[in-house]
């Protein structure tokens, strides 16, 4: 691999994502991309008696899932990367306690699981066959650590999303059949001042968008050299602020939540 520009690097040899497992809650299961999850629950304790627990249970099925689908032996994942919402990480770093891997607790919020994967990615594009990585979050765990605890019944202001119920986990491997991690831009930190704590799209959307102008003068591409333009969950307040910004800057195309 070597870097390119400022903030990108580029795979000679592009690591492959060997397999992918997802479980969610039942909010998400009710939502356009259900078909796509392996597994839909309807309970968001899933037999645990708290939220915590539940969320640890879910990421550490997902990431069971992901291995069993991949075909590779646990024995054969060389490094875990994987995150959460909560203090300390405990959903992952529970959850994933018995897997018996060298394990890289991270936290990137909604950029978790694209942050576990650049890093899989250089692991596994340098010294690893066979890396993994996984996210989780819990609305209701997620509430209590950020906002209200739900039991409070505060009504939530319109900017504030809705976290997910769910855990994502992807195996990467040196070699496969794709689909292949091409190019890492790495983003920065840009605070633009916002002082609303519910409001996190508006506190995201300059960060997406700087990345993004990095990574297109970094590669030296246009917008429409990708069929999709993807960040993470910035609502619909952040998204429009990151549309109005991108075409500001006359970067127009569509970019999905």
């Amino acid at each position: 691999m070597k870097k390119i520009g400022k903030q990108t690097i580029k795979f000679d040899c592009p690591p492959s994502i060997s397999e992918v497992a997802s479980i969610v809650g039942p909010k998400e299961s009710k939502g356009p991309l259900a078909k796509y999850f392996d597994e839909c629950l309807d309970d968001e304790f899933w037999g645990e008696k708290s939220w915590e627990k539940s969320e640890s249970k879910i990421i550490k099925e997902t990431v069971n899932m992901a291995i069993s689908k991949s075909g590779f032996s646990s024995n054969s994942i060389e490094y875990c990367f994987a995150g959460d919402l909560l203090n300390q990480c405990i959903s992952s770093s529970f959850g994933l306690r018995g897997l018996n891997i060298p394990f890289l607790g991270i936290f990137g919020a909604c950029s978790t699981f694209v942050e576990g994967l650049s890093l899989s990615a250089i692991m596994t594009e340098s010294c690893a066959e066979h890396t993994l990585c996984a996210a989780s979050s819990h609305f209701c765990s997620a509430e209590k650590q950020f906002r209200f605890p739900l039991e409070l019944g505060n009504q939530r202001p319109p900017t504030s999303q809705w976290t997910v119920t769910g855990a994502g986990a992807a195996v990467i491997s040196k070699s496969g059949n794709g689909p292949y991690i091409t190019h890492i831009t790495t983003g920065k930190i840009v605070d633009m001042g916002i002082k609303d704590a519910n409001n996190m799209g508006a506190a995201m959307a300059p960060a997406a968008l700087d990345t993004l102008i990095c990574h297109l003068k970094d590669t030296g591409r246009n917008p429409n050299y990708y069929d999709a333009i993807i960040t993470g969950d910035l609502g619909y307040v952040g998204k429009d602020i990151l549309t109005e910004l991108a075409q500001k800057e006359r970067i127009q195309y569509k970019i999905c939540l």
